[in-house]
């Protein structure tokens, strides 16, 4: 994940910076608010990271520009500006979260993750879809040429890795961290039990399969060519 900090203030954007790369990001860092702005509008970044009160374009000229220009970067605000109409602007110019200073790095890390974690939510597919089957994650509905597929909790989960890893082999082992978040047993059929009443509801009935067995190796998802072995 690529940051871009901008922070005019030399010990606290080099303590920053450091703490970000440790905590595994890549970061470049910008001292005013014009080389934000050239920065913010000519690389791509996964979140920006802007202080207000910034020499040359303050943080709030700096984050307008930005949205006017369709630059739609999720921007976490910095700045020793406690007061409330100070954070209402911030959230109206089209910030996502504000951090007073002083705060503590722990929790500048916390925010930065959760805000990538709901930009990276915001991206992904709502529908899954694999030939005439379809996953909807929102409604947490099922559906195959148009008709209602009944799946537990259970199957529901291993039906959408499945589509999410289409025409990927996953092995059972795989399988089992990611749907039931347990070490795999060997001597468990578990996996082969659950896989059997998913494609039961799945491909019965229908002339073209989707879930295939891949013998020694695990399970996949596809809609394979009717000449294919």
């Amino acid at each position: 994940m690529k940051l871009l900090l901008v922070e005019d203030e030399p010990k606290t954007g080099d303590y920053l910076k450091q703490g970000l790369t440790e905590a595994g990001f890549v970061v470049d860092l910008a001292r005013d608010g014009w080389e934000g702005w050239e920065l913010a509008r000519t690389l791509p970044y996964d979140l920006i990271i802007l202080d207000v009160m910034l020499p040359g374009l303050d943080g709030w000229q700096l984050l307008a520009g930005l949205r006017r220009t369709g630059v739609n970067t999720p921007v976490l605000f910095l700045t020793a500006r406690d007061q409330v109409d100070d954070r209402v602007r911030g959230l109206e110019l089209g910030a996502d979260d504000y951090l007073i200073k002083p705060f503590a790095f722990a929790e500048l890390l916390a925010r930065v993750r959760t805000l990538l974690r709901r930009s990276r939510a915001a991206l992904e597919p709502t529908l899954l879809k694999v030939a005439d089957l379809e996953l909807d994650l929102r409604r947490r509905r099922a559906m195959r040429a148009g008709r209602r597929i009944d799946l537990t909790a259970k199957e529901f989960a291993l039906l959408e890795l499945l589509m999410r890893h289409t025409g990927e082999v996953l092995t059972r082992a795989y399988i089992a961290s990611q749907v039931w978040d347990m070490n795999f047993d060997s001597d468990s059929n578990v996996i082969d039990v659950a896989v059997r009443r998913l494609r039961a509801k799945v491909d019965e009935g229908y002339s073209a399969r989707l879930i295939h067995t891949v013998r020694g190796m695990g399970y996949v998802l596809e809609a394979q060519h009717p000449n294919a072995a």
